[in-house]
């Protein structure tokens, strides 16, 4: 949503790392946010799936882990 500190930060932290997403903003789409919500078991954002994989929050460990990220880069 464009009012979510962290969706910004998470956006932000692909960018740095050159990751390409699909942003979906949930807010102004109520099937989007019940699908989501459905996958997921969750309605709070952000949430990124990466393989088939629902990440809850910036979870910067989680992402890192999923996408091959060392943490030193």
């Amino acid at each position: 949503t464009p009012s979510c500190s962290w969706c910004t930060k998470l956006k932000n932290y692909f960018k740095e790392k050159n990751i390409r997403y699909r942003d979906v903003d949930v807010s102004r789409d109520q099937r989007k946010m019940d699908d989501l919500a459905r996958k997921s078991g969750q309605t709070g954002v952000p949430q990124t799936e990466i393989g088939g994989e629902m990440v809850i929050g910036f979870d910067k460990a989680k992402i890192n882990r999923l996408l091959n990220i060392n943490q030193g880069e």
